[in-house]
This record gives structure tokens, C-alpha cells and sequence, in this order.
């Protein structure tokens, strides 16, 4: 067999892989989603909803950034950390990630997602969610100037994760990608300050 027509069905082979894995992502993407909106929450889903909505813009975590800036030292530092990854995950997510992705935003009417956890559906594509980047990234690079406050934040990312999926705004894939992109975003925020 020439060399060309070996390597045509080592690729032809690989994308069959690889398109057949993201299918089953795909699904079980879905169906954690279509899990979280069949499951009867009425207790959190009006405090779900207010808190996902209070993190558009990133508002929760530039009000902790404002409180700590306050404060010289460590604490300042560890703003200036906190909102230059926000600005990396927003720009990353939102100019890039999502123009070259394009996925659909989940539809919450055919998922039964109760009303009371409605939140304005964004015009943006869904995938990865720049709410969850930009939390996590926030969470990473402050955590990382400051331990003190690594757990509190991590926590507050990842509830700002799921409210995205609780509002059904965003598939569970999103919120992870989102969460990878803010990983990133921090540990360049802290290289650019030189934080080891």
C-alpha cells in the first residue's frame, strides 16, 4: 500500500474517532442537562436565578476585587491578579471561543427549565460560558496571591457554574470549558505580575 493511502485512512479513521467521541459527549451532555432542569428545586431556583444574574459582567467579582484593593499588600496584589484574569477570560471566551465555536444556546422550552429559574437567554453562542471563565479565573489567580481566600472563591465559581446550568443558559460542557479557559486566564494574569 503506497504511503499517501496509509496515512489518507490513519486520518479518515482518527476524524471517525474523534467525531464518534464527541457525539457521545454531545449526548451525555444533553442529558446531564435535560437532568438538572427535570429536577424539582423550587426552594433554590428564585435564589439560583437572582445569584446568576448578579454575576453578569462579572459584578460579584469586581465588587471582591474593589474590597481588596483596599487593602495594600498581598491583598491589593491579589486584585490586580483577580481582574487581569477576568479581562483574559472574558476576551478569550467572548471574542474568540464563541465566534469560533458557534454552538446553539440549550432550549429551555423543550427541557421543561420551570420558569422561575428563567434568566434573559443571552444572544451569544453557548459554548464555553464567560460567566464560569471569568469566575474561575477571578478564583484562581486571587486564590493563588492570596490562599486565605482560595476556597471561598473557588466556591463562588463554582456556584456562579451552575447557575448558568440551573437558569438554562448553558449545557454542563460549557460551564467545564469555561472553567478550563479561566484556569488559563489566570495563570497568565499571574505570569504577566510575575507571580510564581
Amino acid at each position: 500500500m503506497p504511503p499517501a493511502a496509509s496515512v489518507h485512512r490513519t486520518v479518515t479513521a482518527a476524524r471517525s474517532a474523534v467525531a464518534a467521541v464527541l457525539s457521545d459527549l454531545h449526548a451525555i451532555d444533553g442529558a446531564m442537562y435535560a437532568a438538572v432542569a427535570a429536577t424539582p428545586t423550587p426552594t433554590l431556583d428564585r435564589a439560583l436565578r437572582r445569584f446568576s444574574r448578579a454575576a453578569d459582567h462579572s459584578k460579584i467579582s469586581l465588587t471582591v476585587a474593589a474590597g481588596l484593593a483596599l487593602r495594600p499588600g498581598r491583598p491589593r496584589r491579589a486584585a490586580l491578579a483577580g481582574v487581569g484574569a477576568v479581562a483574559l477570560a472574558s476576551v478569550a471566551a467572548n471574542l474568540f471561543a464563541k465566534r469560533m465555536v458557534h454552538r446553539q444556546r440549550p432550549d429551555r422550552e423543550e427541557a421543561r427549565v420551570v420558569v422561575d429559574r428563567h434568566v434573559p437567554m443571552p444572544k451569544s453562542a453557548s459554548f464555553p460560558s464567560g460567566h464560569t471563565a471569568s469566575a474561575t479565573a477571578f478564583a484562581t489567580a486571587v486564590g493563588v496571591v492570596l490562599p486565605s481566600a482560595a476556597v471561598p472563591l473557588a466556591a463562588l465559581a463554582v456556584a456562579v457554574g451552575y447557575s448558568r446550568v440551573h437558569t438554562g443558559v448553558h449545557y454542563p460542557g460549557d460551564v467545564a470549558a469555561g472553567a478550563v479557559l479561566g484556569f488559563a486566564a489566570a495563570a497568565a494574569s499571574l505570569a504577566v505580575i510575575h507571580v510564581p
